[in-house]
């Protein structure tokens, strides 16, 4: 054989493995701490979507532990999957997650909870879309401002139940939002009420705003904020039980959860007048892509990516889910 049909040869073989590649399908994994969490399945819905348009295929995985989570990792591996998106059940698991990325050659992103090193400090080398959780608390501190001007209540009259959970540092930032917010709408420092919540359930956050009630019955009207929808609807069911309904009371949650939807569905309007809505579109439709795009051609998605969020009312519910694709 001649040199130059080695050549001609060699070029084919080489154009029909570079056919190959190219046809090989693309897979991206997308593993969340809590499967059968509302939020988690509307992000494995729009990162299905994204799946659907790009013709991708999607491997969804729930890792309720570390253990499972390794398990997850090497299961997309063996299923020659080639990136995955993650939310850890612990997010100082960060370095595992890491070190099997690598080990299996795939590509990661995080999404919603920002995975750490053995120090506590966030993985640089792990792109992360996440939520401001202080810009989150602002809406929801803003959200609380406008009503009550809009109400006619004197600030200075109103008594604001901070119920709070500053063990976990998403929920200190958002109630510490919604706190800046209030006092730059003019609320004085002083009738900023503590009631910690020993759990992030409503439960907690209802002992916690009645003992609080307790100590500060000089205040005939009241709002509520805390880190989720759960521990408002617990100061707000507290209130109730002293007399403070929805002429005397708001709380605006977060989250815009089947809790909130709940509240919004009675008959008649409780003191739970809003929560701010995080869009779960953004976290599992973007997240997917922005994976399947680095595999694909290369791109990484940005290093740090934060959503905020939409209030929704009572009002204006429909309208903000239907344009969030709920």
């Amino acid at each position: 054989m001649t040199i130059q049909r080695r050549a001609l040869c060699l070029a084919l073989l080489m154009g029909l493995s570079g056919i190959s590649l190219a046809a090989e399908p693309v897979k991206i994994g997308f593993l969340v701490k809590q499967a059968e969490e509302p939020w988690f399945q509307d992000e494995w819905r729009f990162a299905e979507q994204a799946a659907r348009e790009k013709g991708f295929t999607l491997v969804k995985i729930g890792i309720p532990s570390g253990e499972k989570m390794m398990a997850a990792i090497d299961n997309l591996a063996a299923q020659k999957v080639q990136g995955f998106v993650i939310c850890a059940p612990d997010v100082k698991l960060g370095m595992a997650v890491a070190r099997a990325a690598k080990r299996h050659q795939l590509k990661v992103m995080s999404v919603d909870d920002q995975l750490v090193d053995g120090a506590g400090k966030p993985i640089a080398d792990i792109p992360h879309m996440g939520i401001s959780a202080y810009e989150i608390g602002k809406q929801v501190g803003q959200g609380l401002a406008d009503e009550i001007k809009a109400r006619g209540w004197s600030l200075a009259e109103v008594g604001a139940l901070r119920v709070a959970y500053d063990q976990l540092p998403t929920a200190r930032e958002r109630t510490q939002g919604a706190l800046d917010a209030l006092k730059a709408a003019g609320l004085p420092l002083a009738n900023v009420v503590e009631a910690p919540q020993a759990k992030t359930d409503t439960e907690s956050a209802f002992n916690a705003a009645n003992i609080a009630f307790t100590k500060n019955a000089k205040f005939k009207r009241w709002v509520a904020f805390g880190m989720n929808d759960e521990a408002v609807l617990g100061a707000v069911r507290a209130g109730e039980g002293r007399g403070f309904k929805q002429d005397a009371m708001l709380g605006v949650g977060i989250g815009g959860s089947q809790t909130a939807l709940n509240e919004f569905s009675k008959p008649q309007a409780t003191a739970f007048f809003g929560t701010v809505l995080i869009s779960p579109r953004r976290h599992g439709y973007e997240t997917a892509l922005n994976v399947y795009e680095w595999v694909t051609t290369g791109k990484a998605p940005a290093a740090m990516t934060l959503t905020s969020g939409t209030l929704m009312t009572r009002k204006n519910q429909a309208e903000v889910r239907k344009q969030m694709g709920l």
